[in-house]
């Protein structure tokens, strides 16, 4: 019983993976794939409070931007307006009755803290290039029909709904899906393979049908 216990807390946590004493690998957990900080435990419903409140203000978010049919900055604004205007007669009378006011936190963004996220987004976006360049050589026909497939979907569903309802929808799936997945893990992790496994089958049929018959000249003269 005991080592049946450790064994869940050790999947729970991240430091084995159910399929590691057959396979002999290392697969991270949920929680140290969305991060592993408070983030992580806000999506996990580790905090719930945290996260009832993240559900509660999108929802509020989504239902103001909704009903009154302004654009994002112009709600920003109004926004900003009121909490600067309240903190300015908080601060007038909190003179007058001589008490002093809650001292407002400095919000300071420190050097290494943008060097760092300029050299993160510096590394994604030449990834991205470096994906953009094999799709436009034809290198890579799998991931040429996969971004394609991903672009046609958002495409469509952004013809249905507008920004700011994705942006609430994005919003909802994010506190939901890794939890779900994290409870019901081995049978989505079953039904993926299965699924991917259908699709491996069914591509390698076209390929060796259609992709492999289409004339490389033209793909061979860029390459030189």
């Amino acid at each position: 019983m005991e080592s049946g216990a450790s064994g869940a807390e050790a999947r729970i946590d991240g430091s084995a993976d159910p399929g590691s004493s057959a396979g002999g690998g290392y697969r991270p957990s949920v929680h140290q794939i969305v991060g592993s900080g408070k983030a992580a435990d806000i999506i996990l419903w580790k905090c719930r409070r945290a996260t009832v409140g993240l559900i509660f203000g999108a929802t509020m978010a989504w239902w103001l931007f909704e009903k009154s049919e302004l654009s994002f900055l112009t709600i920003c604004c109004d926004v900003l307006l009121i909490l600067i205007v309240v903190q300015f007669i908080w601060v007038k009378i909190s003179g007058l009755l001589n008490k002093q006011p809650r001292p407002l936190p400095e919000l300071v963004l420190s050097e290494e803290m943008v060097n760092n996220a300029a050299a993160s987004f510096r590394v994604k976006v030449n990834s991205m290039l470096m994906v953009a360049h094999d799709i436009t050589l034809g290198k890579d026909f799998r991931l040429f029909f996969q971004v394609v497939s991903i672009l046609w979907l958002l495409s469509v569903i952004g013809n249905f709904y507008s920004s700011i309802t994705l942006a609430y929808i994005g919003t909802i799936a994010l506190v939901t899906v890794p939890v779900l997945y994290h409870r019901h893990q081995e049978n989505v992790d079953m039904y993926a393979g299965m699924l991917h496994r259908n699709i491996s089958r069914h591509y390698k049929i076209v390929d060796e049908n259609v992709i492999s018959r289409l004339p490389r000249s033209f793909i061979r003269d860029k390459d030189e």
